[in-house]
Formats: structure tokens, C-alpha cells, sequence
């Protein structure tokens, strides 16, 4: 069963890419926030394979056979699975330091014409397993797209420490992809953003787009050129979406967004990248991706519990995940800061491609029977199990929605300690990595694995022991509340 992917209070998916003059890094910066309606996480390191000639790849929610690849790359999968299967939101960073992450986009005006889409859920894991590099990503969704077409409108993120490619998708075989410049940054919500299209760039420098691109928009009568076989006045976003595809979550998180990039005014909507007003590092994205709706303020003059997460923030009740990578030079080192569920509740724990295993707990089942049931989970899943990590950080969450401002300041100072302490270590463990590799590769992955078992070990207890704090205070505060009135 697939749910209403119209249905605009699940499209808050956001993605910002960094191009790596515009980071301080001196490396592409990739940030994501996913969003979807009551869904479980686990991590998986997955790792790499070597498969038989004559294997061929089927996924449960398309009619693609693809034939197998030789050797697919290892990767480590954010995997997010939701009752009647969640086919559009998984992320990957893989061995060679490639990440890939995706937002939906709004129904285009291809969703009306007969369906040929033979992908969904298996384009995202396909880019991570057979991909070096975020162009050779590029090239393998397009390739995908020529061969077995694709059954949502949807942009693709495809990164690595020196280029930030966006792909976006429309039902069939169309797409439009773009590089996102050294000194640009880049922001989308749910939303089609690639304007125009270089046609000249034969060489694919900074752009890709489907041979009948144009062709299919004239013989449905979306685009007729100014000029006949002209076509510098071709917008995709507005040919292939048009009108009616502006919702307010998509509004409202622009704004908020492009406003904090800026340090001023909002953009326009349907902005694309500019070039970036100053250097970005990952302390300068981490306030993007926990920004709440900027209705909350008023809000609270009413209603002091007010959460912060409902309406359209980017930061919100939908979010599952957020993270920020910082691509290394050395890909085994490439950090993935992220969260479980939303940012503002959780600390940027760091964890790194080149683990050799996900810690127990964070994941409950094996790697093939999770690829197996991805798309058709057990109900046992979404029942609270206290040996699940992902479970401490939902109970935490939720406890918070209970009165968010009255934990709020508790909550937000002990995320400060962690990352602060992570900001330091962390450039140590870089440095000891390096070092140990240089004389022993296995041990060096073997440390590296330890150290992201220690902190994932770290904030899940932490979480738990975050929420029996709030509870055991609101306790004390109640109790002492009524003493007072006798």
C-alpha cells in the first residue's frame, strides 16, 4: 500500500549542498533533513560484494529486472521503513565518500500520462552500490532512467568532496541534472528547482537531461519555443510542473531557509543556488536544519505547551532523520553528523562510512533480510522495543511534545556539551586514523568502528537518561506545585 505522496504535510524533506569554495572545508558540504509519517530507523554497514554473472535485481514496488554489476561498493545505510513500505527515503554514503539522499517534489504534469515508470525504490540504492564518484552517480541514474524509466517526481542528491550534483526525476524517462557550482549554495524543499538547461553543454560539465526532454514537453503541449529549435527559453521546473504546484510547507520552509543562508530577505521560491554570501562549515548548517515554523512565537502567547513542530518549519513533527556530511579528503574519514528524529531534540552524533559494523541495536535485523522486507515490514517493527535504539530517541521526542519549552533549555545545553566535546575529538580521531592506517588498515577500521560504537552507545543512553530527567522534574514541579497550595 502506498501512501498519498500529494498529501502536502509529508512533502518537508530539505537538502543543502555547498559547493567547496563556498565551504569552509574546503570540501563540497552536503546537509539533509528527511521527513515521513510514522517510520522506524535503523543503520546498516553494508559491505562490499561480489555477485555471480547472470544476477539480475527486482524491487517490490517497480517492474525493472536490472541486471547485477560485478562488485557493488559497500555503504552505510540510514534504512526507514513505515508500514505498508517507505520506498522514497533511505539515505547511503558509500566507501568511495559518495552520499545520496532525495526530496520529492510535487506531482508534475507527467503524473497524468500512462505510467512507465520500472524504478522507485531501487534507484538510491543503485547510485550508492555502483558509483566512485558523484558525476559516475549522476551518470548511473540517467542511465537508469534511458534503460527503465521512474515512478515519482523527485530530486536526487548526489555528492562527493569535490562536486554537488543535483538529478531531478519526473514519472517516465525525463530528467534534468545540474552541478552545483564551487562558490554556490544550493536549498530546495519539495519542489522542482532546475530552471534552465545548457544545451550546448555537450561535454556535460554541469548539466544532463533526457534525449526527448524537450520533445516530449512540445508533443504534450506544455512548451512551444520562441523561436522554433531554439530552446534558451526552456524552464523544466516551470514546463514540467507549472502551476499549481506551490504548497505552503514548500513556501514557508524557502523562506526560513534562504533567509538564515542570506542573513536578509527571503528568494524567490523557486531559487535554484546563488553564489554563497560567505563560507559555510557544519556548525553554520546545523540552525538551517533545526529551524522551526516561525509561527511558533505567537503561538505561545496562546498556549505556553505550544510545540514547535507543527505547521511548516524545517525542523518538524514529520522529521526522522537529519544529517550533515563532511567529506574528507580520505573517504574512509568522511563524517556523517546525524540525528535521530528531530535535530533540535538530538545531538550531531558523528559516524563514518569505513565501520566495518553498525552497532547492535541500531539496527534489528540482518542486511539481506532488511533489504528483503524494506518494502514490506513486519508490524513488530513499529511496536516500542527497549533493546532499539531508535526507540530512546522516539520516547525522548515525545515526551517533549508534551510541553517542548518546558525542557527545552535542559535539553538543547547537554546537545551543546556533545558536540562540543565531538568537534573537539573528532579531528583527533581523523588524525589517529590516518596515522594507524598508514601500518595497519584493519586495526585503523577496527578503531574507527570502536569509536562509533562508543558515542552511538553514548547519546542512546543519553536519550534515555534525558527523558527520565524531564519526567522525574515535571514530577518534582507538579508535587511541589500542589504543596504549595495547602
Amino acid at each position: 500500500m502506498e501512501r498519498n505522496r500529494n498529501f502536502e504535510s509529508w512533502d518537508n524533506c530539505s537538502t543543502i549542498i555547498v559547493g567547496k569554495n563556498a565551504s569552509k572545508t574546503g570540501r563540497v558540504i552536503l546537509a539533509h533533513g528527511e521527513d515521513d509519517m510514522n517510520c522506524v530507523i535503523q543503520v546498516h554497514k553494508v559491505p562490499r560484494m561480489e555477485h555471480k554473472e547472470g544476477e539480475v535485481l527486482t524491487f517490490d514496488d517497480g517492474t525493472a529486472v536490472v541486471p547485477q554489476v560485478p562488485v557493488t561498493w559497500g555503504y552505510l545505510w540510514s534504512e526507514l521503513r513505515c508500514p505498508g513500505g517507505e520506498p522514497f527515503a533511505d539515505g547511503f554514503v558509500n566507501e568511495w565518500g559518495v552520499a545520496v539522499v532525495s526530496d520529492s517534489c510535487v506531482s508534475t504534469k507527467e503524473s497524468t500520462q500512462p505510467y512507465t515508470g520500472g524504478l522507485g525504490y531501487g534507484m538510491r540504492r543503485l547510485i550508492a552500490e555502483r558509483c566512485k564518484t558523484a558525476r559516475e552517480g549522476v551518470e548511473v541514474a540517467a542511465q537508469l532512467m534511458k534503460e527503465f524509466g521512474y515512478r515519482s517526481t523527485r530530486a536526487y542528491h548526489i555528492c562527493d568532496k569535490d562536486e554537488g550534483w543535483v538529478i531531478q526525476l519526473t514519472v517516465g524517462n525525463n530528467y534534468v541534472a545540474r552541478r552545483i557550482g564551487d562558490d554556490e549554495i544550493y536549498y530546495i524543499p519539495n519542489w522542482l528547482t532546475l530552471h534552465e538547461v545548457d544545451f550546448t553543454d555537450t561535454e556535460h560539465k554541469n548539466y544532463y537531461w533526457s534525449e526527448d526532454l524537450v520533445g516530449y514537453a512540445i508533443r504534450n503541449g506544455w512548451y512551444t519555443p520562441a523561436v522554433e529549435g531554439d530552446y534558451s527559453d526552456f524552464d523544466y521546473a516551470a514546463v514540467y510542473q507549472g502551476e499549481g504546484s506551490d504548497v505552503k510547507s514548500n513556501w514557508d520552509r524557502s523562506d526560513i531557509a534562504w533567509s538564515m543562508i542570506t542573513g536578509g530577505d527571503p528568494l524567490p521560491h523557486r531559487t535554484t543556488a546563488i553564489k554563497a554570501p560567505r563560507k559555510f562549515g557544519v556548525e553554520d548548517l546545523k540552525p538551517i536544519l533545526r529551524a522551526h515554523c516561525p509561527e511558533h512565537e505567537d503561538m505561545l502567547k496562546e498556549d505556553p505547551a505550544a510545540t514547535p513542530h507543527c505547521y511548516y518549519g524545517i525542523c518538524r513533527d514529520t522529521t526522522i532523520e537529519s544529517m550533515i556530511v563532511e567529506f574528507q579528503d580520505d573517504a574512509d574519514l568522511t563524517t556523517i553528523w546525524r540525528t535521530t528524529l528531530r535535530p533540535c531534540v538530538s545531538p550531531y552524533q558523528p559516524w563514518f562510512p569505513a565501520i566495518t559494523a553498525a552497532p547492535k541495536g541500531w539496527y534489528w535485523q540482518d542486511i539481506q533480510s532488511t533489504q528483503f522486507t524494506h518494502l514490506k515490514p513486519d508490524m513488530d517493527d513499529f511496536r516500542y522495543h527497549g533493546d532499539r535504539a531508535y526507540w530512546a530517541f522516539h520516547m525522548l521526542n515525545m515526551t517533549m511534545e508534551m510541553n517542548y519549552g518546558y525542557a527545552e533549555d535542559m535539553v538543547h545545553e547537554e546537545v551543546a556539551k556533545m558536540e562540543a566535546e565531538w568537534a573537539v575529538t573528532v579531528p583527533a580521531v581523523r588524525e589517529a586514523y590516518a596515522k594507524l592506517k598508514e601500518t595497519n588498515p584493519e586495526y585503523a577500521k577496527a578503531f574507527l568502528t570502536d569509536f562509533v560504537h562508543a558515542q552511538a552507545a553514548k547519546t542512546w543512553d543519553w536519550a534515555q537518561q534525558m527523558t527520565l530527567k524531564i519526567v522525574d522534574k515535571k514530577d518534582r514541579d507538579s508535587k511541589a506545585a500542589w504543596r504549595a497550595t495547602l
